[in-house]
Formats: C-alpha cells, sequence, structure tokens
C-alpha cells in the first residue's frame, strides 16, 4: 500500500495504516531525530510525538503540496527543534558543545532514505556548488537544528553574517532546483 493510501487510512482512524507507515519510516525518522536533539532518551519520545501527530492530522495532508516522506521530515525535524528551544539554557549549550564534537559527515543522512536517493544525490550536488562558509552555515542550521545567533557564536561571526550567507545558499539551492523564490 503506497504513503498515501496509508494517510488517507489513518486520517478515519486506521490504526493497522498508522502501523504500516511507523514500521516503514519510524528508523530513518529516529536517526534524524537522534542527529538534532542528540539524546536517545529523547529522540525516542520525540518519535511518539511525530506519529501522534500524524494520527491527529492525517486529515490534514494535502498531497499537492509535499510527498507524504516529506511531510513526515518536516513534521519530526520541527518537532525536534521545538523540544531543543523549550530546554533550559544550561541543556541548550550542553547540547551545543556535544553537537560541536559531532563531524559534519553526511555521507549516510536519513534525508537520502526520505527524500529518494535521487533527490537526494541532486540535493548533495547542489550543497557541493556551495562556496564552504555557505554550505557550513546551512549544514549547521539544519541538519544540527542550530539558530542563526548559535551558528554566528560557533564560528565567531556576527550573526547578520550567518543570516546572508544561508539566504544566497537557498537562493542558490531553489535555482538549482528550479524552484520559485519564495514571496
Amino acid at each position: 500500500m503506497d504513503d498515501e493510501t496509508l494517510l488517507e487510512r489513518i486520517a478515519i482512524q486506521d490504526q493497522s495504516a498508522l502501523n504500516a507507515l511507523y514500521d516503514r519510516y519510524s528508523q530513518v525518522i529516529y536517526s534524524l531525530i537522534y542527529r538534532i536533539v542528540g539524546v536517545k532518551e529523547e529522540a525516542e519520545e520525540i518519535i511518539l510525538d511525530v506519529f501522534l501527530q500524524v494520527w491527529r492530522t492525517a486529515h490534514c495532508y494535502n498531497p499537492h503540496q509535499a510527498q507524504v516522506n516529506s511531510w513526515l521530515f518536516m513534521i519530526a525535524r520541527s518537532r525536534a527543534l521545538d523540544r531543543l528551544r523549550r530546554q533550559s539554557r544550561q541543556q541548550r549549550t550542553t547540547l551545543m558543545l556535544q553537537q560541536t564534537q559531532m563531524p559534519l559527515d553526511l555521507s549516510s543522512p536519513p534525508e537520502a532514505y526520505i527524500l529518494g536517493e535521487e533527490t537526494h544525490q541532486n540535493l548533495q550536488n547542489a550543497l557541493a556548488q556551495l562556496p564552504p562558509e555557505q554550505r557550513q552555515a546551512v549544514e549547521l542550521a539544519y541538519y544540527y537544528g542550530l539558530s542563526h545567533t548559535q551558528i554566528a557564536v560557533r564560528l565567531g561571526v556576527p550573526p547578520g553574517t550567518i543570516k546572508s550567507r544561508i539566504r544566497m545558499a537557498l537562493q542558490k539551492m531553489r535555482q538549482a532546483f528550479h524552484i520559485a523564490p519564495e514571496q
């Protein structure tokens, strides 16, 4: 059964459809969440929140706006970043220090499974074409969930510079993917 059909069934409260979607995506989503929060217990809680949100909001899914896997990816990323933002300043500092120790090795990112190999390869190609400082800012923001301020502190540059780097990088990536600029 395809993903859209599963979501249609989840929208009418079919538990077996939710189980099937969970079985299909839980490992890759867990990997993404863990990569962002860096704490096993937190990642386990967040993945349950993600699928609870899917259960509650499946009726809102619009296949014309995103593929199911992309929709799940965005829910997971949002939930993980929300969790980071809610933590105390001390906990955020500890996580940031842990993330500083994490290498920027993107050889097997979870989005490769979510986006599909071809789209993932296109994404990697677009990232590779960016100047190193833009690529680093994008990776820290999107893969590690750091805010512009956190990135600025980590790289020792003003927050405005980080914002500019990310904005320019996203413009170049939109061009690479032939996506119209945001208004």
